[in-house]
């Protein structure tokens, strides 16, 4: 399948991007091509002034499967039983999880149907998830006797550790509504209503300044690795060099004289 059918691209507004998984027929994983596709025009959208916010969504009833486990099968063929494409194919997709994290742009992630394995990774690395009330969840790789290490990663900076660590033993799926409540998805809402709830919270994001939106992203991430102190230390530096910055400046003045502000994205 060629790379722009694959993966659709759309403008749905002058600042919003959407991605769109476009192979359902394959529900939708992350093969190479598709992780390929992602990275490449994550990477163009976070150095592209005009997007301000992305949203990652998916065609047919399955958002993502996670990995080709028939890629998968196939690769164990290789002379070397597939070490070095496991390897390239874990790496790959790890590279994926983390341009979603540390891209500039808040990236939001609707779900409208399953999202299993390194497909519920991919959910949980977004910034912000909405899903429709049929959607399903899980972390089902111990059921094939593939632990799910790496999705581990991002589920459990998502949800607590005893909820990421009953569905990383039990690989049981849980559904839209539980999945709110444990702090992986934002919110859920019926299906017809996903697209418009979504672009609604897309539009409010995209309506901040995008220099604030980056500095603000970038300082969540890395604020959470440090330990107390180290974190208010961090922190109080960025908003020192935050407030300097013109569109705080502008931002604080429009809110005492009761206007909108008038963002210069610097």
């Amino acid at each position: 399948m060629e790379v722009e059918n694959i993966l659709l691209k759309d403008k749905v507004t002058d600042c919003i991007l959407r991605l769109t998984l476009n192979n359902s027929k394959h529900q939708n994983t992350l093969s190479e091509l598709m992780m390929e596709s992602l990275i490449k025009e994550l990477s163009e959208a976070a150095i592209d002034d005009s997007v301000r916010v992305i949203i990652l969504s998916a065609k047919g009833s399955i958002f993502c499967a996670g990995h080709d486990l028939k890629e998968i099968t196939q690769a164990r063929n290789n002379e070397d039983s597939g070490h070095a494409y496991f390897k390239k194919l874990f790496n790959t997709c790890s590279e994926l999880m983390q341009l979603i994290v540390n891209n500039p742009k808040p990236v939001i992630a609707e779900v409208n149907g399953i999202a299993t394995a390194a497909g519920c990774q991919l959910v949980a690395s977004c910034d912000l998830a909405i899903a429709s009330d049929e959607s399903m969840f899980a972390t089902p790789g111990v059921n094939i006797g593939l632990f799910c290490s790496t999705p581990m990663v991002a589920l459990s900076r998502n949800v607590t550790n005893k909820h990421a660590m009953e569905m990383l033993l039990t690989g049981d799926m849980i559904d839209a509504k539980k999945a709110t409540e444990i702090g992986l998805i934002n919110n859920n809402v019926p299906s017809e209503n996903l697209a418009q709830e979504t672009l609604k919270l897309a539009k409010k994001v995209s309506s901040k300044s995008s220099m604030t939106l980056k500095i603000g992203k970038q300082a969540f991430y890395a604020q959470s690795s440090l330990d107390l102190s180290e974190a208010y230390k961090y922190t109080s530096q960025v908003m020192l060099d935050n407030i300097l910055k013109d569109d705080a400046k502008e931002g604080i003045e429009a809110f005492i004289n009761k206007r909108d502000p008038e963002w210069k994205d610097k």
